[in-house]
């Protein structure tokens, strides 16, 4: 291996010119590797225990059921 860089080569490099911009076909495509099959296969996981399901639904019955006691005490 050499500590030099490698040089660039004249034909491939953009034109300096400001006005009319760079030609098509100089610079690489923005959008190459965007796809969505990268990266390794990742089988799906079970997702939620059923304990943690189990208490969410038991605490938004016991604040529904608190609102409702509210809503009955203020009418009378």
């Amino acid at each position: 291996m050499s500590a030099q860089g490698s040089k660039s080569d004249p034909g491939r490099t953009p034109s300096p010119d400001a006005e009319t911009g760079v030609p098509p076909g100089e610079t690489p495509p923005g959008e190459s590797s965007t796809g969505t099959g990268t990266g390794p296969y990742r089988p799906l996981t079970r997702g939620w225990g059923k304990g943690p399901l189990v208490l969410i639904c038991l605490l938004a019955f016991v604040i529904a059921l608190f609102f409702l006691a509210y809503a009955i005490t203020l009418n009378l």
